[in-house]
């Protein structure tokens, strides 16, 4: 039993970023594949431009609403 520690231990001293490599690979390997979903990558942008956007309403709301109706007071004032 402890032969097998032993010689656990000197495995891991020598390769110590075998691992970490290996999981670097698998990773690099699933991103770069390109029979992959597209559904979920435009999904996932898709998700993003939303929250995005709902975040700046809500920070900018006031802004928003106060150069619209200026807006909507010079077209409103154009066409009178």
């Amino acid at each position: 039993m402890q032969n097998s520690k032993t010689n656990s231990m000197k495995e891991r001293r020598k390769n110590p970023m075998k691992k970490r490599r290996m999981a670097l690979a698998r990773a690099k390997n699933a991103l770069a594949n390109p029979s992959g979903d597209q559904m979920t990558g435009w999904l996932i942008v898709v998700l993003v431009v939303v929250v995005v956007g709902a975040v700046f309403l809500t920070l900018y709301q006031g802004s928003i609403s106060e150069i619209w109706d200026s807006i909507v007071d010079k077209i409103t004032g154009l066409l009178s």
